[in-house]
């Protein structure tokens, strides 16, 4: 696992972008079957939350994580299927990330001695990971012109960059730990 380079990011998105509706059906499918958990958090638990302040920036979003799928699988190979891991280690990556999401949203009440020790730990684990800052700033750029253009959505931007960035880091955490 290494970051993209702008060449190998660039090639991913485009061959994100070029799936057709059948082919895309069925890597959403074996996703699916590969990975329920992660599946489950990206298609269904991530979007409802974004879509009780902007259901357009929600359907964004599952638009998003498609592409993630695709630019991983053509960079990194295909998605890990859940029987070759441990299946305690994806539950327990999923359980870190969602925890250190909560203690990122401002709306959340939360102890302030709590928030501060999640939000520290959150930075030491992203120090000591492979980021895609190219794809994360992808990502960003395309939810920021989506909600310019959008009414109403520019509320859910920092809450959908965040689950964004959550779900690229669970990606790296995945493919890392394949």
């Amino acid at each position: 696992m290494h970051e993209l380079s702008d060449r190998e990011l660039f090639k991913a998105i485009e061959y994100a972008k070029n799936i057709d509706e059948e082919y895309g059906r069925t890597i959403l499918e074996k996703f699916q079957t590969d990975q329920p958990g992660l599946a489950q958090t990206m298609f269904n638990i991530f979007p409802s939350v974004i879509a009780e302040q902007n259901k357009d920036m929600a359907y964004l979003f599952m638009d998003m994580c498609f592409d993630v799928i695709c630019i991983y699988q053509h960079a990194f190979g295909n998605t890990p299927a859940l029987d070759e891991m441990n299946t305690d280690w994806l539950e327990k990556q999923v359980a870190l990330l969602e925890a250190e999401l909560q203690a990122i949203m401002p709306k959340n009440a939360m102890d302030t001695k709590f928030r501060d020790k999640l939000q520290s730990r959150m930075i030491q684990r992203e120090n000591d990971e492979i980021i895609q800052h190219g794809l994360i700033k992808f990502m960003n750029s395309w939810i920021d012109e989506f909600a310019a253009e959008t009414p109403g959505a520019t509320e859910t931007i920092e809450v959908t960059q965040k689950m964004m960035k959550v779900v690229i880091r669970l990606f790296n955490s995945l493919y890392t730990y394949a």
